[in-house]
């Protein structure tokens, strides 16, 4: 049986639809608006079916959350006129796809197993680094991150889940200095998964968990804001160095569906030289655990 039920998925398609039409002003579009004081934010289901060449009976229907069997060509067209970014426009294309039905290998649970070869990389960086799936769970870090972490990572109690930790544990916002937008972030991105892996259960069920446990993410959830994490800056505090900014870089291992994320510093700043000195520290540690019996 679905985990996500097709009433689920169309309100998902109305909300985001909605919040996305309410972002965009008739003047953005390009529209005439003849003054006078609009009833609702940003553009009327009429100027989007205008917008998008398809009649306002269609459109209406659409927003409704009926998406199943809509061409390419319409979802370009919405995709237009409601201005989506590439990330919202893969979003909209994945939303179709799971109202139409479920696709092959969208009911697996998120990835939970590195292959060693993945692992023999993850300890050769010089650098911070992890593996974590697309569900958010960190699977395993080298000891430079593990350093730079600061004790929330900890291999022997790996996985995290760095989305539960951001909403659900005391440390987070002291370690992520910049903590609003790193939640913002984190919940653009596991919706961007939730829309590609709909009927994934550990996914479902995390989500029900935040929401159920934490305000500040059923806020974030209800907005349907989606982002690709690919690059972003990081201002963290870690004990051991004090504040110190990175930059953070997710590669994606498409084919065990799992990312890679590492993070850099500027060359001759002083985030480099904290790096150098988690790099030693890190070491000193690995080699004194190896000698103890």
């Amino acid at each position: 049986m679905d985990q996500v039920s097709s009433e689920d998925l169309k309100n998902d398609v109305r909300e985001f639809l909605t919040t996305r039409r309410a972002k965009v002003t008739p003047e953005e579009a390009g529209l005439p608006t003849f003054g006078g004081k609009r009833r609702v934010p940003g553009l009327r289901r009429e100027e989007v079916a205008l917008l998008a060449g398809v009649s306002a009976d269609y459109y209406i229907r659409l927003e409704r959350g009926n998406l199943a069997g809509v061409s390419d060509q319409v979802l370009d067209a919405l995709a237009q006129a409601l201005r989506l970014d590439e990330a919202e426009r893969s979003h909209l294309y994945n939303l179709a796809r799971a109202s139409t039905g479920p696709v092959r290998g969208s009911r697996r649970a998120a990835v939970s197993r590195i292959r060693p070869g993945v692992l023999r990389i993850l300890e050769s960086l010089s650098g911070p680094a992890y593996v974590r799936n697309h569900r958010g769970d960190i699977l395993a870090a080298n000891d430079v991150a593990l350093a730079l972490y600061d004790g929330i990572l900890d291999r022997e109690r790996l996985p995290l889940n760095i989305t539960r930790f951001v909403f659900l544990d005391d440390r987070a916002q002291t370690f992520f200095l910049d903590w609003d937008s790193v939640a913002d972030d984190s919940v653009a991105a596991l919706r961007i998964h939730a829309g590609r892996n709909p009927h994934d259960k550990s996914l479902t069920d995390l989500v029900g968990e935040l929401a159920t446990k934490s305000d500040d993410f059923r806020t974030r959830w209800a907005r349907h804001n989606v982002k690709h994490h690919r690059t972003a800056a990081k201002r963290l505090h870690c004990s051991l160095v004090g504040d110190i900014e990175l930059t953070g870089e997710a590669l994606e291992l498409t084919g065990d569906g799992l990312v890679l994320i590492t993070y850099t510093a500027e060359p001759d700043s002083p985030a480099a030289d904290a790096l150098r000195f988690l790099s030693s520290w890190a070491t000193q540690q690995h080699a004194a655990a190896a000698e103890r019996p």
